[in-house]
């Protein structure tokens, strides 16, 4: 399946079997489409069995587009031969690449400055 979801404010995307010549254009489309200024998106490589390097050049595009709109992405569970790709290429490096769709939620929701337990006085404190 792929297509793109919403999720609260993170939109996920869901990559196709193949990431190739033939499909870099409506996957680069597809992936912009989500992207919306200082929006978050994850990009699922889970059903990716295959990419070429025209789709290795698709998903720059889109880190360049996402960058210049202030959009946080993290990629994630891409494995055998299209991660081979994405680190052969040097591209995992550039990537945020997180190993489950839960990891990558995580990396894209606020963190908060202080966690809430430790803005509450201890008990049998005051002050």
């Amino acid at each position: 399946m792929t297509g793109t979801e919403a999720e609260g404010a993170i939109a996920t995307v869901m990559l196709p079997e193949r990431v190739d010549s033939s499909t870099s254009p409506s996957v680069e489309a597809m992936m912009l489409e989500a992207l919306r200024q200082n929006a978050r998106v994850i990009a699922d490589g889970s059903e990716v069995t295959y990419m070429s390097a025209a789709g290795v050049r698709a998903l720059a595009v889109v880190l360049h587009r996402a960058v210049e709109q202030k959009v946080r992405i993290v990629f994630c569970r891409f494995s055998g031969p299209a991660a081979d790709c994405l680190e052969v290429s040097g591209f995992s490096k550039l990537l945020d690449v997180a190993g489950s769709v839960e990891e990558a939620t995580r990396r894209l929701r606020p963190k908060l400055a202080v966690a809430p337990a430790d803005r509450l006085h201890r008990r049998g404190t005051t002050g």
